[in-house]
């Protein structure tokens, strides 16, 4: 890793290192908010950031997600978990408590097009991606020089339709050998079984370069060409074992016009996934999304 990526991390760990936050979904009834601030201010924290949500405030689901400063919460954290049990079971929760200086370990898959991961190692270097970028994978030696130029390991496993499981199974233990918290797959051309998905549940992040769900599947921008499109996008979501059909974490469009050819909308096309894969996992690092059924509730 690049020293003033380093230094970046070691920066930010430090200047965070009392920051929590704890994500909750619950059904929804009074005193939900009240009861988990109390807690908080109870054990020292402060509250500094508070977004909720309800889907219907008589018999719908709530969720929260608070972000807070506690002193010397390195050594309060097991303590604080175990506390905060009895009121989970109260409020039937399911909840997290995670912590800023714990960054999460990532893993960043590729094929050829190296534009989504360009743009993830740029933001990643400058600071606005925070997170342990700990190995990127690849069925192509193509981006090999670049990733190894930020001092990342570069693993080459070939994957194939006709060898996948096998691929999958080396890949498998690339993410188990580097400890991996979060997948992002930036234009990674295969894929995935269920095998693969079901160890690694709502921590697969991909990019789509469609507007779903239009155009699911291959040549997705010679498609729109053909239709005469005239809005664009790109859709960010998680990998689940529908094709394509996972909870939508961001999207984004842009207008184009019968001057576009299909090359022009792929390059149009390709700032658009870029911006929305970067946006996608800027908030699943910072643990600003909930998954509910098939949507996402994110509070950005």
């Amino acid at each position: 890793m690049k020293s003033h990526i380093q230094k970046h991390l070691t920066s930010y760990k430090e200047k965070y290192k009392n920051r929590g936050r704890l994500l909750i979904s619950c059904p929804d009834k009074p005193g939900i908010v009240a009861a988990v601030s109390t807690f908080l201010h109870e054990h020292g924290a402060n509250i500094v950031e508070s977004s909720q949500h309800s889907t219907n405030h008589e018999g719908g689901m709530f969720f929260i997600r608070f972000e807070f400063e506690c002193e010397d919460l390195l050594a309060k954290e097991a303590k604080l978990e175990e506390s905060f049990k009895k009121i989970a079971d109260t409020f039937l929760m399911n909840w997290q408590f995670t912590y800023a200086h714990n960054l999460k370990k990532t893993a960043i898959f590729v094929s050829k097009e190296p534009h989504c991961l360009l743009e993830l190692l740029w933001a990643w270097e400058s600071g606005d991606l925070m997170t342990d970028i700990a190995v990127v994978v690849s069925n192509h030696e193509d981006a090999r020089e670049v990733v190894e130029s930020f001092g990342i390991p570069f693993k080459h496993i070939p994957a194939t339709k006709d060898i996948r499981q096998e691929a999958e199974a080396k890949q498998l233990q690339v993410l188990k050998d580097y400890n991996i918290d979060v997948i992002i797959l930036a234009r990674y051309m295969q894929i995935l079984t269920p095998t693969f998905v079901a160890e690694n549940p709502y921590r697969i992040i991909n990019i789509h370069h469609s507007f779903l769900p239009a155009f699911i599947g291959a040549r997705p921008y010679e498609r729109a060409y053909q239709r005469g499109v005239k809005l664009i996008g790109a859709t960010s979501h998680y990998v689940t074992d529908d094709l394509d059909e996972g909870p939508i974490i961001e999207q984004d469009i842009e207008r184009v016009n019968h001057r576009d050819d299909a090359d022009d909308l792929k390059k149009k096309g390709r700032l658009i996934e870029r911006t929305v894969l970067a946006r996608a996992v800027k908030w699943h690092l910072e643990d600003r999304i909930l998954v509910h059924e098939n949507r996402t509730i994110v509070f950005n």
